[in-house]
């Protein structure tokens, strides 16, 4: 006997050890070499681990690593995010070195409650292998419960948990050891666990990641274009390393068969665990929500940033949109950001590989921006997001097809980034016009007007060929309108500027026939006739009778036309330059103080009219020596710079001149 047992009641039996053969009951049960189990699972003598294969690619993820060596009160963090973002990496990585302080550590994949319940049972085998093949996985799932709840310093991973329901009677019974799960669903962890939020890797980790494997060329642009994703890096780098090419060469055929080059795997890869199958898995759990998938399909064609929530208001109603929305954030394959959306832009990248929701992003950037009342210049801010989603769906379709509808969507974009100084209105202007000479003629009134904005745009960009299009433009226009109507003044105007640095003389005979043909036909105090001299004044090589002559000017233009503020403002600006060349920075400081303290009143502080007054103000100041007044506004300028026209020209300049030459060294 190897113990006392004992029983009680009708045909039970009692057995302190093995026994050979057992038969009671009416309806006789025959055991045979029966095995007493312990009665419940013992401690691990040794650390016993359960971890996937570590990988040897690990990079970065330091802010998630604090978080998790942190800990939190609860023993629960939940690393969340996209699929393919890295969850189960960072897990297994940071899990490793936890072998010392935990026992067990244990990974189950959980995708499902039932895979849970396997891993759960898997663990009761390991931890006492006498109960393999003996206790069905039901009762191991629970003397393993039993176990967790009775015991601390062990570790579970749960990986790839769809559904914070099916951790939940784990948590409730298992609050001793520590529970790290990940999971692509972003929402619903809030009375369970900590979130922690997993992003892309930086610029510098995924580039890092990428030559690990395939060193090269084209490294840093390739993993801007698979948007710093460990999954689809790591995927592209065995690619290119085992088919001999580079990096560059690899986005030559992403950008030439972008749907099947996502699919690609090097030999040993894993087919289903590229982006597209994982992306699939998610948008199949969302087949429910129809809406849902069609809205992601839209976004396809937009900025992956700042897109404006409201765009997506005409799909359904209120509450199908805001579910629609949900469910995507849910799945982490969107985010919001108060009244915006953001989308990673791989996700767009495979999503637009099937060509749907791009005519709807287009309706619906059409109908946003016709439902705008007011001018460019009083709506700029609603405008702006709209004129981004534009620029990215022009980026993203191809311009042989567009409706006209479209070319008036590119034009009106390519004026909001003018005003702006973004160098994106150039190829929306490019866009606009090729669309109107298609549908209409090259002669045509819509590709005229867009042509005009090509050519300013062109000059203010310093791009190549500007005096051969502005050339041509002049013609056009005298052969339509003839010589002295306004529109020809003005592309005459813009030829004279082109030609200015190579062919002065013709420039200045240009803008000497300008002042008189407005003078004869519109009058001498006409505002085309008074920019018509600006501009002459402006070519003068003479900065003594320029500046003279531009004084005079702006006394005159202040008595005839003080309501145009766009005409004032121009001439005061080529004043200031000139004032700057002859060394009067008193004059130049006063005229810029009051062009920065006049654009706040009319138009606010952070308005783009108003930062370029202040931006001039700022650069005369540095000019004129007054540094410490120059730093004082300078950093304000900046903020407000990055936080309404980030990535913007004159944001560039605005930085440029903080940094160089307004750094507390100078």
């Amino acid at each position: 006997m190897r113990g006392r047992a004992d029983a009680s009641g009708d045909r039970s039996v009692a057995a302190g050890g093995d026994i050979g053969k057992v038969v009671t009951g009416d309806f006789s049960t025959q055991i045979e070499n029966g095995v007493v189990l312990p009665a419940a699972l013992p401690v691990p003598d040794s650390g016993l681990v359960h971890l996937p294969e570590r990988t040897a690619l690990f990079v970065g993820r330091a802010r998630e690593l604090a978080r998790l060596d942190a800990g939190t009160p609860s023993g629960v963090q939940v690393l969340c995010g996209l699929g393919g973002i890295g969850k189960s990496t960072l897990a297994a990585h940071w899990a490793a070195g936890r072998l010392d302080s935990h026992n067990p550590v244990w990974w189950i994949t959980a995708e499902t409650a039932g895979e849970l319940d396997a891993g759960l049972a898997a663990l009761a085998r390991a931890m006492q292998p006498a109960y393999v093949g003996v206790l069905p996985d039901d009762a191991l799932r629970e003397r393993a419960l039993q176990w967790l709840a009775g015991h601390d310093d062990w570790l579970l991973i749960l990986d790839n948990v769809s559904d914070p329901a099916d951790v939940k009677p784990l948590l409730a019974r298992a609050a001793r050891g520590r529970v790290l799960i990940t999971t692509r669903r972003a929402t619903g962890w809030q009375d369970l666990a900590e979130t922690i939020p997993v992003p892309e890797l930086d610029p510098e980790e995924a580039a890092a990641l990428f030559t690990r494997v395939c060193p090269g060329d084209g490294v840093p642009e390739v993993c801007a274009e698979l948007g710093h994703l460990p999954l689809a890096l790591r995927q592209a780098a065995a690619y290119c390393s085992e088919a001999g090419i580079s990096a560059r060469a690899y986005l030559d055929l992403l950008a030439r068969y972008p749907a099947e080059t996502y699919a690609l795997t090097a030999e040993g890869g894993e087919a289903g665990r590229t982006v597209a199958r994982v992306w699939q898995v998610t948008l199949d759990r969302l087949a429910d929500t129809p809406l849902a998938g069609r809205i992601l399909a839209i976004l396809a064609w937009w900025a992956p940033e700042g897109i404006p929530r409201r765009l997506l208001e005409p799909l359904g109603s209120p509450l199908e949109v805001t579910e629609a929305v949900r469910r995507l954030r849910a799945h982490s394959m969107i985010g919001v950001e108060r009244d915006s959306l953001t989308v990673h832009r791989l996700v767009q990248a495979v999503v637009r590989t099937g060509c749907e929701g791009r005519e709807e992003a287009g309706t619906l950037l059409v109908r946003a921006t016709s439902e705008v009342r007011g001018s460019l210049s009083e709506n700029l801010d609603v405008l702006r997001p709209l004129a981004a989603q534009a620029a990215s769906l022009a980026q993203h379709t191809e311009p042989d097809e567009d409706p006209a509808k479209w070319c008036v969507l590119f034009h009106w974009a390519g004026m909001t980034f003018g005003m702006t100084t973004d160098r994106r209105a150039h190829a929306l202007f490019v866009r606009a016009w090729l669309g109107y000479a298609r549908l209409y003629g090259e002669e045509s009134e819509p590709a005229l007007q867009v042509m005009s904005a090509l050519v300013v745009q062109q000059q203010f960009d310093g791009a190549p060929g500007s005096a051969d299009l502005s050339e041509e433009h002049f013609e056009l226009h005298v052969r339509l309108y003839g010589p002295d109507d306004t529109r020809t003044i003005e592309a005459r105007t813009q030829l004279a500027k082109a030609l200015l640095p190579t062919d002065p003389l013709r420039a200045s005979e240009l803008l000497r026939e300008n002042v008189d043909r407005a003078a004869r036909s519109l009058g001498e105090d006409d505002a085309v006739t008074l920019g018509a001299r600006r501009a002459l004044l402006d070519a003068d090589p003479d900065p003594e009778a320029a500046c003279a002559g531009l004084e005079a000017l702006l006394a005159r233009a202040g008595q005839v036309l003080p309501e145009d503020a766009d005409l004032i403002d121009s001439i005061e600006r080529s004043l200031v330059g000139t004032l700057l060349d002859l060394g009067r920075t008193d004059r130049a400081l006063a005229l810029t103080e009051a062009g920065a303290a006049g654009a706040r009143t009319r138009f606010g502080s952070t308005h783009p009219n108003t930062l370029v007054r202040r931006g001039f103000h700022v650069f005369v100041l540095t000019e004129a020596g007054e540094l410490d007044r120059a730093r004082h506004l300078v950093r304000d300028l900046l903020h407000d710079c990055e936080a309404a026209l980030d990535g913007t020209t004159l944001t560039m300049m605005v930085r440029q001149l903080a940094h160089e030459r307004l750094s507390s060294g100078d």
